[in-house]
């Protein structure tokens, strides 16, 4: 989806929208039937301008209702994890999406090349991790600056992006690169803390 649209006019309606586009492509998705882009239109109630407005191809589409159908909620995943501290909250957020990447590391790759195949500007996608992270971090006593700057570094080092470049570019197999990966945000955590007590 365009993230400018996305950004303007009414987002929670849009967000909605995106949804229901989603939910409707798991449909035929579940039943193993072959779709396109209008016939997700007919079937959710909208019109076809809409749905092409939010997936430029079905690929896209596709791809990423088959990854939303594999993720937890943000706030199931926040639920799970209450009563722990906020290193160990990120860090089973980090293993919880970490896990994700590596176990659907086909379609994730697969919904990139369709992404970057179909020309367009990169469609705002779901953004779990980053909500997840966002759930946590509200409970902290950083700053509001502090908070959205933490929940975007901390994004940087869990699910297929850094999955990718650990394996693609530095050669490491997946438990090598999930546990690079954790260690690098062991690290954030230490230089977190030590910045605190100055």
């Amino acid at each position: 989806m365009n993230k400018e649209y996305i950004r303007t006019g009414r987002t929670n309606q849009k967000l909605e929208t995106r949804n229901i586009i989603l939910k409707t492509a798991q449909i035929f998705l579940n039943k193993g039937l072959d779709f396109n882009l209008e016939d997700i239109a007919k079937e959710a109630g909208i019109s076809r301008a809409t749905v092409y407005r939010y997936f430029s191809n079905i690929d896209i589409l596709a791809a990423e209702a088959g990854l939303d159908i594999s993720t937890k909620d943000p706030s199931e995943i926040y639920e799970d994890l209450k009563g722990n501290d906020l290193e160990k909250k990120v860090l089973e957020i980090q293993h919880y999406y970490n896990r994700l990447a590596v176990d659907h590391e086909k379609l994730f790759r697969k919904y990139i090349s369709a992404v970057l195949d179909a020309n367009t500007s990169t469609p705002k996608r779901g953004a779990s991790r980053k909500k997840t992270l966002e759930l946590v971090l509200k409970d902290s006593n950083f700053s509001t600056e502090e908070k959205q700057k933490l929940s975007n570094l901390f994004t940087i080092f869990m699910g297929i992006e850094p999955l990718i470049v650990a394996k693609d570019v530095c050669g490491l197999n997946n438990t090598e690169s999930m546990e690079i990966m954790e260690w690098g945000m062991k690290l954030l955590f230490k230089g977190l803390y030590s910045s605190k007590d100055k």
